[in-house]
This record gives C-alpha cells, structure tokens and sequence, in this order.
C-alpha cells in the first residue's frame, strides 16, 4: 500500500469516528441558530493553524459559503484577527490576553454571545484564559480540541474532541465538522 493511501485510510478512519459527535454536532448546530437568529454574536478563535481555521470558518459565516446562496452575511468574529492589535496586546499584556482582551472589549452585558475556541492540544495559555473570562461572563463556549481535550476542556462548556494527536487529522475534522455546521445552520435560518 503507497504512503498516500495510508494517508487517506487514516483520514476514513477519524471521519467514521465523528458517528460518535453527533449529538455534540447537533448542540452546536442548535447553538449557533439560536445565537444568530437572536441577533447575538459568535466569537471564534483558534492558536497556530487553528487561528487560520477560525479565520477560515469567520469568513465563510460572514460571506458565504455555498455561492448559489444569496443570504445576508452572518456575525460572527475572528478574535485575534488585526495583526495591529494582536501584536500590540502581546507586546503590552502577553500573548496569553490575546483573546479575553479582545472578547472583553466585544461582548456587551445582557447579550447571550457564543464562543468557539479551536486548540488542537487544548493546553494554549490564550484559549484556556479565554475559557475562563468566557465562564465568568456567561457566555456559552465550545472547545473543539484534540487528543484527550487537554486544560481547555474543562472550563469549555461543551467539548468536540478529536482523538488523534495528530495535528492535520484534528484540524481536518474540525474543518469538516464547520462546514457541516454552517451548512445546517443555513438552511434552518434561510427557512
């Protein structure tokens, strides 16, 4: 067998295991509609690869994803995403305040805000710290992780983890569970 199909029977072998997310998938799915048909936000961020993977699904919340769908764009927020602040914060507070600084400055008191943190090893100081503030501000938060969830699954309030301590198949997971979870929130808010 080459190394690229071993390549892609590792990647059938952790798409079969999202069988077993389903009703974590369907939690976010419920999540995300009730958030944004109540005009209310979702804060998005991710470390390393994953910061681009929030940049990634931001973007495909806010314009669109499939291009025959004319819709008004969605608000979602890619935090960390201004290279002017984001070298600002780390300079002036740390790297690890990238996020609750900016999530701090965004969210207004009353409103029922959604956050997603994207960590392939769950234990990033900026992700946990944005967890954290996230919970003291009662703002409802996903974790979508890998290996065994690290420190970030225990101050998210729901967790989708992939298996695997492998980076590109938890990061190609969790890109194929958001396209998933956009294109059923679509459709329930397009009804």
């Amino acid at each position: 067998m080459s190394n690229f199909s071993k390549h892609i029977n590792n990647s059938i072998k952790y798409r079969k295991k999202l069988k077993k997310l389903e009703t974590n998938i369907d939690l976010v799915i419920q999540k995300f509609y009730y958030c944004l048909s109540n005009n209310y936000k979702i804060f998005i961020c991710g470390n390393g690869g994953s910061a681009a993977d929030a940049q990634h699904i931001s973007t495909e919340f806010l314009v669109r994803l499939n291009p025959k769908i004319n819709r008004k764009s969605f608000p979602i927020i890619c935090l960390g995403n201004d290279m002017t602040y984001l070298t600002a914060c780390s300079n002036d507070l740390g790297f690890e305040k990238v996020f609750s600084r900016n999530l701090s400055g965004l969210h207004r008191k009353g409103e029922k805000n959604l956050l997603v943190c994207l960590s392939t090893s769950g234990n990033s100081k900026n992700i946990i710290n944005v967890l954290k503030l996230a919970k003291k501000l009662n703002i409802f938060s996903f974790g979508f992780l890998g290996g065994t969830g690290g420190k970030a699954k225990k101050f998210a309030n729901e967790s989708i983890i992939i298996p695997s301590k492998n980076t590109a198949n938890i990061q190609e997971e969790h890109m194929f569970i958001f396209h998933y979870v956009l294109n059923q929130v679509e459709k329930k808010l397009l009804k």
